[in-house]
């Protein structure tokens, strides 16, 4: 009997090892089959699905979890995102500019060259403005005539003036300017000053220079139209004249009829024709074998500055009809017709002689005139004397309309890489100049 229980007690004793042994198993080490998924979310208002829990627990908060951790997970994200923007947008944009147009030059370089949108887009409006960001910097440009020395918020510690420098009256409206950014300069109101100057067609642009950093002015930047003896390419940059502004030349944008259609008129001449001067000689050779019949001429003795809407929509119809625009030299080589009948597709011919004056070579350029132009391939036709035109358009008669398109497609590519040039060009003297300042 005794041994019996004995018996018992060591199986008793040896199932409750076993057990245990296999319990801890269970708990410790036994690998756990993965959660099955949840059926999708029904309406609350609907009934409940039965769900077989089998062996794996069911947690009612499970879903609620998930979805908060996407959350976090979603806004962690978003702020690291707008984190990396702002220190993106910090490191890029380095110079605010604020550009004062007091002078239709400055249309040129906001609307052809930044090609930039102005607000309102009536031309008569007392105050119009606009913005943009290019580079690393951010540009705010105001034009009008509301835009008057201490009635408007000076926004940046950089001002690039555009002025007109062509007479003597535009010279003194220039000046009070320019005294004025001096102000703002002495009570620590900006910092740099760039200035854009319509020159004077014969390049008698001395008043400029006292006001200039190099001689112990406050201006940093100069870009100055015409072949200006002074320029340098350091300081003092050549700057394009550009299309006529004043007169409300548009943008043109080309079409396809544009490049592609032919042309009634090989070429075309309208303007003033200046006494005793090569114009007067020109109009004599269009005269001769009837060449005048194959252009557009319409010329007139005295220059008017301003245009009538049909003597406009002329102009502009000649461009564009005409496979070629003739330019003639005026009080200087360079003149608006050149860049307008770039817009056209319409290839400029330059009499290509110096004008008298102070215009001509400098330590930078010894193709005067045009000197700018020339330097940047323009792909014009350059002559010498008029005498030259009947062989030119003879042979102009024997091309075909598919050189000629050709020709509109190189022209106007030329032309857009220009201003694309000229717009890096002055963004990259701005931000060296300046920057470079403030690192100093």
């Amino acid at each position: 009997m005794r041994g019996t229980r004995k018996r018992l007690c060591s199986a008793l004793i040896v199932a409750y090892g076993l057990f245990s042994l296999y319990a801890a198993y269970t708990v410790f080490l036994r690998p756990r089959r993965p959660a099955a998924p949840r059926p999708p979310h029904r309406d609350r208002r609907g009934p409940r699905d039965h769900v077989a829990l089998g062996n794996e627990e069911w947690n009612p908060w499970e879903g609620d979890e998930k979805n908060e951790l996407v959350a976090s997970q979603q806004r962690y994200e978003a702020n690291l995102k707008m984190i990396k923007n702002a220190r993106s947008h910090q490191e890029q944009t380095r110079l605010r500019v604020q550009i004062w147009g007091k002078a239709a030059i400055g249309l040129y370089l906001w609307q052809h060259i930044f090609e930039g949108r102005l607000e309102p887009a009536n031309v008569t409006a007392q105050w119009r403005e606009g913005s943009q960001k290019a580079g690393k910097t951010y540009f705010s440009f105001i034009t009008g005539p509301s835009v008057v020395p201490g009635y408007f918020s000076v926004e940046t510690e950089n001002v690039v003036l555009v002025l007109n420098g062509r007479e003597k009256a535009k010279i003194t409206y220039a000046t009070q300017w320019l005294h004025y950014a001096q102000t703002l300069i002495q009570t620590h109101k900006i910092q740099h000053v760039a200035a854009v100057l319509l020159g004077n067609e014969q390049c008698s642009n001395e008043w400029i220079q006292p006001y200039l950093k190099r001689n112990g002015g406050f201006v940093n930047l100069l870009f100055v139209t015409y072949d200006y003896a002074f320029v340098n390419e350091e300081d003092i940059f050549q700057w394009p004249l550009g299309v006529a502004t004043y007169r409300n030349f548009p943008v043109i944008e080309p079409s396809w009829s544009m490049l592609h259609d032919p042309r009634s008129y090989i070429c075309n001449f309208l303007g003033t024709v200046y006494k005793n001067s090569s114009r007067e000689a020109l109009m004599e050779i269009l005269k001769q074998d009837g060449l005048d019949k194959l252009c557009w001429i319409a010329a007139r003795e005295q220059w008017q500055p301003q245009e009538t809407n049909e003597s406009f929509k002329n102009y502009q119809d000649a461009l564009l009809q005409s496979d070629l625009t003739l330019c003639p030299v005026g009080i200087n080589t360079e003149c608006y017709r050149i860049y307008e009948a770039c817009s056209y597709g319409s290839l400029p011919v330059i009499e290509d002689v110096m004008t008298p004056g102070d215009c001509g070579n400098s330590s930078m350029y010894h193709s005067a005139p045009l000197q700018l132009l020339k330097t940047m391939g323009a792909p014009f036709i350059f002559i010498k004397n008029w005498k030259e035109l009947p062989a030119l358009l003879e042979k102009e008669k024997k091309m075909s309309l598919r050189e000629k398109i050709q020709r509109r497609k190189k022209l106007i590519e030329w032309y857009r890489n220009f201003k694309a040039w000229m717009r890096q060009k002055f963004i990259n003297t701005l931000e060296n100049s300046f920057l470079s300042s403030d690192k100093g």
